[in-house]
């Protein structure tokens, strides 16, 4: 699903909008990723490694059309987020999240790794990881 975005500026005044989502990826937390790998690879046939970083590595199909993230513990930060929400504007993402007074969990950050992210306390208790991908 791809939520449009007005550009800012266009929306009538004092309304908020939905931002842009790309992809949305399943974090699904496991103590050994190398164990996890084949179910997902080989049973689900998620066989593309887009990365493995160790402590995290993403799954897809062929086309890319669904994948799913293993976790073992997210390297910086202090809560682990259940989904990966991929916006092509983080940085409007993060000003509406502090505009509608959510909790920041994990400031927006330029990662070693090369994304800019942040995570935020959804309603209910869930951290959501809201990323955005350097070009």
């Amino acid at each position: 699903m791809v939520v449009r975005r007005l550009p800012r500026g266009a929306e009538p005044a004092g309304t908020l909008t939905a931002m842009r989502v790309t992809p949305v990826t399943a974090n699904l937390r496991t103590a050994d990723i190398e164990s996890a790998k084949g179910f997902y690879t080989d049973y689900l046939g998620l066989r593309d490694e887009e990365f493995n970083m160790g402590w995290v590595a993403r799954y897809s199909t062929p086309r890319h059309e669904a994948s799913v993230q293993l976790v073992t513990r997210d390297a910086s930060a202090r809560e682990d987020p259940v989904i990966s929400v991929h916006t092509d504007d983080v940085e409007g993402a993060y000003a509406e999240a502090r505009e509608r007074g959510y909790e920041i969990m994990h400031p927006l950050t330029t990662e070693p790794w090369g994304v800019r992210r942040f995570f935020v306390r959804a309603p209910g208790g869930h951290v959501i990881n809201v990323v955005g991908h350097q070009d």
